[in-house]
């Protein structure tokens, strides 16, 4: 069923390409090409390409930009440098997450804001909301959206493949930072940030740019790769996605994202909510297991205490990770169950089959 989803510039080419199109935030996007643990391992290995072209980007601009956006997100966006990335929050004013996104600072008075593809409208009308608001009178906010592609090229090489298509020196981007130049003759922004736990570059490129850009990227040698082996890279660095592990009814400070919650601030949105959870102690915490006996955990599945069967959390994300060749999970357990190494069941088929706490990541990169 595919009536009403939009589709990426990069459709066509996903179509010639032989992918599987799956609905997914809104949009017909490419599940897979050929073996999502192919693509996955190409990933790990060399370099793998994803259309991530559905996210959203948001322009504020103004005198005020910075101070108001200090003001609406978690994170310290004042302490940000031009030509920096942030990882952040915008949270609803008890505490809980309207999404997770990053923002790009271009110059002074100007920011570019990437969000999640099925928060688009959710987060361009909490923002407007606050347009104005805590006497930021100088704040435009403009919904890009349309006009952008978003190409993600990760892995080991994905550097080196890239630097061979473009005069900027990839090598002075450090992580979480960008440069403005071209590549494969194209205008773009060139950040050094991605959803994978590998080194490489998210390039945002003017929507119809994206086709020529994609081809020639793949003439490199790099591998397409779909949403299912997105899902299963981001799932083994214990990467949140949005609807999954973190959504309206939760909060950073569970979800193991306080590092972005800057509690010291002045003020945000969400502040005094989340200071009140962190005085009461947190209630659960989002944990990595790993399957004890055979089975594996997927979103939903509810978590139980191994003795009473009594509900103790719930499944988030879980796959049968190709890194490692064993399941894995995230989860929401009760602070009592979560201790590293504490066993507990994982109702698989009406069936509970034990698991553990352990580490996070799962996945740690040898390179």
């Amino acid at each position: 069923m595919t009536e009403g989803l939009q589709r990426t510039a990069l459709y066509d080419v996903h179509k010639r390409a032989g992918a599987k199109l799956v609905p997914f935030a809104g949009w017909e996007m490419p599940v897979q090409y050929d073996s999502l643990i192919a693509e996955h391992k190409a990933v790990r290995a060399k370099a793998g390409i994803f259309d991530v072209s559905h996210m959203g980007e948001f322009d504020v601009e103004g005198k005020d930009a910075t101070a108001w956006l200090d003001r609406l997100l978690s994170n310290d966006v004042a302490k940000v440098a031009v030509g920096q990335a942030q990882y952040n929050v915008m949270l609803f004013e008890n505490g809980t997450i309207v999404d997770d996104l990053i923002v790009y600072k271009r110059a002074e008075e100007k920011w570019l804001v990437i969000v999640n593809a099925g928060n688009i409208q959710k987060d361009f009308s909490w923002m407007q909301k606050h347009v104005g608001q805590w006497g930021y009178k100088d704040v435009r906010l403009t919904d890009r959206s349309k006009e952008y592609s978003l190409l993600a090229v990760q892995g080991p090489e994905a550097a080196k493949i890239l630097q061979t298509m473009t005069d900027t020196d990839l090598s002075k981007i450090g992580t979480y930072r960008f440069a403005e130049g071209t590549i494969g003759g194209k205008k773009a922004i060139l950040a050094r940030t991605g959803y994978t736990g590998e080194d490489g570059f998210e390039l945002a490129v003017a929507w119809g740019d994206a086709p020529a850009l994609w081809d020639a990227i793949v003439a490199k040698g790099v591998k397409p790769v779909g949403l299912g082996a997105r899902d299963t890279l981001r799932l083994e660095m214990k990467y949140a996605l949005y609807g999954n592990d973190i959504d309206d009814t939760t909060n950073p400070l569970e979800a193991g994202l306080g590092w972005v919650v800057k509690l010291a601030k002045p003020d945000f949105v969400g502040k005094a909510a989340l200071a009140k959870i962190k005085a009461e102690g947190l209630r659960r915490k989002l944990v990595g297991f790993e399957m004890v006996e055979r089975g594996i955990p997927r979103h939903g599945y509810e978590l139980v205490d191994p003795a009473t069967k009594e509900k103790i959390g719930i499944c988030t994300s879980g796959t049968q990770s190709p890194s490692l060749d064993r399941p894995i999970g995230v989860g929401y357990l009760d602070t009592a169950h979560a201790a590293l190494g504490a066993e507990f069941a994982v109702v698989i088929r009406d069936e509970p089959r034990r698991a553990k706490v352990v580490e996070t990541p799962f996945y740690k990169r040898p390179h």
